[in-house]
């Protein structure tokens, strides 16, 4: 099934045999559009209505060049900063967390809120698994400090590596560099 609205268009398959659960319950959905300052993009996704197994990822439609992308996120607006994360990037917020790829990562487009919520899950979960008073103590630091972010309280810096060039931080203010491998 194929459909078309505007420059964007999406097909999806549906029924697939599921590389998790092996049953007949995945879609397999790949849009392409248009992001605005990024360019044209094709956005796949994976899903299992079943055992809810899900894999997306984001691609630029022309082939770029291995990038680094760093803003220092200073303001309760920067929040609103868009961003576009491919399965193959890296993300790192010094001082806080590194987050590197690997055979799970996802692709995707959000905006640093978003990014930051992201992490903030992360931290809470492994603070609730945690049982070594001192470590729990840092996440518990760590989470007040990502919030004070989020309010525009604190500052802290955003980098996005992405070997494949297929990630972007879309802001005037983002730094761009040619990421050396």
């Amino acid at each position: 099934m194929a459909e078309k609205k505007g420059e964007d268009t999406a097909s999806e398959l549906s029924n697939q045999p599921c590389p998790m659960c092996h049953k007949n319950t995945l879609t397999l959905r790949e849009d392409e559009r248009e992001i605005p300052y990024f360019g044209q993009a094709y956005i796949f996704s994976m899903t299992c209505s079943e055992c809810k197994y899900h894999k997306a990822d984001v691609e630029a439609a022309e082939k770029k060049e291995p990038s680094k992308y760093e803003i220092d996120i200073e303001k309760e607006e920067d929040m609103k900063i868009r961003v576009v994360k491919s399965s193959t990037a890296t993300i790192k917020i010094p001082h806080i967390t590194t987050v590197t790829p690997g055979i799970a990562s996802n692709g995707y487009v959000t905006n640093v809120e978003g990014i930051l919520g992201r992490v903030k899950k992360v931290i809470e979960s492994a603070k609730n698994d945690e049982e070594d008073e001192d470590t729990k103590k840092k996440a518990k630091n760590l989470l007040k400090k990502l919030q004070r972010v989020m309010w525009g309280q604190d500052k802290l810096k955003l980098i996005i590596e992405d070997p494949d060039g297929n990630s972007a931080i879309i802001s005037e203010r983002a730094k761009v560099s040619k990421l050396k491998i």
